[in-house]
């Protein structure tokens, strides 16, 4: 069945070039890293089992507010235009407004919102707008019509700010675009698929070859579960390293599915890498590579779940649960001159989220306003996808497909740390896949903007400080059993200690830093800390001494958020002494290695 669903910007790490001419025109540079997916074929699922949604909720915390008509509304505010691509995290924001314009009975309406939505699944015509928007309210504010808001994947928030922020901080700071709220996340829809080898055991994964949208927010799952596990990326598309994760291009998420599906291959230049400085150097040997895991969403998994199988979930954004918020993003003057439309919207989407939290009926709503929205499919799809579903994959492995969350107001307050939780997760993101696209492409991303410049929470705050007792935030609970069943990321951190000591160098602390940002999107894993230290000394004051280090990274991380790191995240903090060394103790940096702290992340 042929469709098109082009839900591909939604994560997309964006790097933006724009020309203002005459007329603004804008001429979009560097194609390359600016990128639309369109979903060309569309398989559908069969035989898959959903849960049964309650039929009535005890004890609500909300009343239900009632479903909106469809009917659309006469409302005497400012007609604000929010743009989105096809995202079931949207959920709460479709419903609240009822339909592509803001309809009778709805939120937006009862909050006194005029809103009309528009699909776009490209990222770069997203930026356009919003610049475009930008510059006509500065010249003109009374007749200025077009994009006021967007929604994209916070993972690639830093990226594609770096770029629209450069166009429009010409036009003066108050015309930056800012993050103001999240609408909700991705929860497991997004995923690493590889053989089973690779869930047994992670570092075989080292010279696999896996299709991807390059820079993509699938893509930074795989960057980032190897940065956890301690395995070298291959940035090199013309190269093969079998040291590493390599990759091979994909016009988009769909494409990269197929690539798996037809056994593409190609042959490439063999590298070797110096383990110490990371460099590659060409061996002179060509070796036939053939793609053999991939990286996708839904319905991708799907396809090669159905279509040639092999594959198992590795991890995906249930696990990484605080990688890819759906963040809302506006332009700051324009949001300024329309606070009581703006916090009327954050209002209102709020309070769908707990009608689609607390009520099926709403969540079935919820799916037929999407499918209008987005003009795809029907609603039992939307739904079905939102809710997350398993299935037996053609060579019977079991496949999890689909899985988003929407937020309130609440789910928000915490996200960005100004509710019970006092650590900004959100920030976490932001700076560590920041720092990935510019570090891995610089000549793209020079810099970004420090989160503090982009995000702008006086609107909820506003919204919070009029409203009542909130519906509660989606907690994170952990079972803790002592140990894991499955290991997910195992990484060797070097955490300087002082000598014969528990206490942190000074030069630990960025260290650990870095360490607590990589955890803090990882929140759906529990932890393992083990402690480790080189042979100098006896092996007694050694285990008690690995034992102490181990209980150090625990407590600081417990110090930073009490919240993000209960005694129940953490599975096991032991010491192993001098007991399973690394490295040769002869010399003094196999000493160095051998004295180390490892990190198992894993549920």
């Amino acid at each position: 069945m042929k469709t098109k669903m082009k839900p591909g910007a939604k994560g997309v790490l964006v790097v933006l070039a724009v020309a203002a001419v005459f007329g603004l025109k804008w001429l979009f540079v560097d194609s390359e890293l600016i990128f639309s997916k369109e979903i060309k074929q569309t398989v559908e699922v069969n035989s898959v089992i959903l849960p049964d949604a309650p039929k009535d909720v005890q004890g609500a915390p909300v009343a239900f507010a009632g479903l909106p008509t469809d009917a659309v509304a006469v409302v005497n505010a400012p007609r604000m235009t929010f743009e989105i691509m096809a995202w079931n995290s949207q959920m709460g924001l479709n419903l609240a407004n009822g339909g592509p314009q803001t309809t009778q009975g709805s939120l937006m309406e009862k909050n006194g919102v005029n809103l009309t939505i528009k699909r776009q699944d490209d990222c770069n015509q997203m930026a356009a707008n919003l610049i475009k928007f930008a510059n006509d309210y500065k010249n003109n504010p009374s007749t200025a019509v077009g994009t006021n808001f967007v929604a994209i994947m916070g993972d690639g928030a830093a990226a594609f700010l770096s770029g629209v922020n450069s166009e429009l901080i010409k036009l003066g700071d108050e015309y930056i675009a800012q993050i103001i709220y999240s609408c909700g996340k991705s929860n497991g829809e997004d995923q690493f698929m590889a053989p089973n080898s690779v869930k047994e055991n992670p570092q075989n994964a080292r010279g696999l070859v896996c299709s991807a949208f390059l820079r993509d927010g699938d893509w930074n799952i795989v960057i980032k579960w190897c940065s956890d596990n301690g395995i070298p990326v291959n940035t090199d598309e013309k190269t093969y390293d079998p040291q590493a994760m390599n990759f091979v291009a994909a016009n988009d998420f769909i494409d990269a599915a197929q690539k798996y599906i037809s056994g593409y291959s190609e042959e490439r230049a063999v590298v070797k890498r110096d383990e110490k400085t990371g460099k590659t150097v060409k061996t002179g040997e060509k070796k036939k590579i053939t793609v053999n895991c991939t990286t996708t969403w839904t319905p991708g998994d799907v396809m090669v779940a159905e279509n040639k199988g092999g594959l198992v979930r590795i991890v995906s954004t249930k696990e990484y649960s605080s990688q890819m918020p759906n963040v809302v993003i506006g332009i700051k003057k324009y949001m300024q001159d329309n606070r009581k439309s703006v916090e009327g919207m954050i209002k209102a989407i709020g309070e769908a989220g707990d009608q689609i939290k607390t009520y099926p009926d709403a969540l079935t709503k919820a799916g037929e306003i999407s499918a209008k929205i987005y003009n795809e499919k029907d609603g039992a799809y939307w739904t079905k996808y939102y809710r997350g579903v398993t299935q037996s994959d053609s060579q019977g492995n079991m496949v999890s497909l689909g899985g988003s969350k929407v937020f309130n107001l609440a789910d928000n307050l915490e996200l960005y740390g100004v509710g019970n939780n006092k650590t900004n997760v959100y920030a976490s993101v932001y700076k560590v896949f920041g720092d990935i696209v510019s570090s891995i492409y610089p000549e793209y991303v020079k810099s970004y903007p420090e989160i503090n410049q982009v995000l702008d929470l006086s609107y909820m705050l506003n919204v919070k400080s009029r409203s009542g007792n909130l519906v509660s935030a989606d907690k994170v609970t952990y079972n803790n059993t002592g140990s894991l069943s499955e290991t997910v990321a195992k990484r060797a951190w070097s955490i300087e200690f002082e000598t014969g000591s528990a206490n942190f160098t000074p030069q630990a602390l960025n260290t650990l830093e870095d360490l607590y940002n990589q955890l803090n999107i990882a929140s759906g894993l529990q932890v393992e800390i083990f402690g480790h230290t080189d042979n100098v000394g006896n092996s007694d004051s050694n285990m008690s001494l690995s034992e102490a280090r181990a209980q150090a990274v625990k407590q600081w991380l417990q110090n930073k958020s009490s919240v993000n790191y209960p005694d129940s995240r953490f599975a096991k903090v032991q010491g192993k002494g001098q007991s399973e060394p690394v490295a040769d103790n002869n010399s003094a940096s196999g000493r160095a290695a051998n004295r180390r702290v490892e990190i198992i992340m894993g549920k």
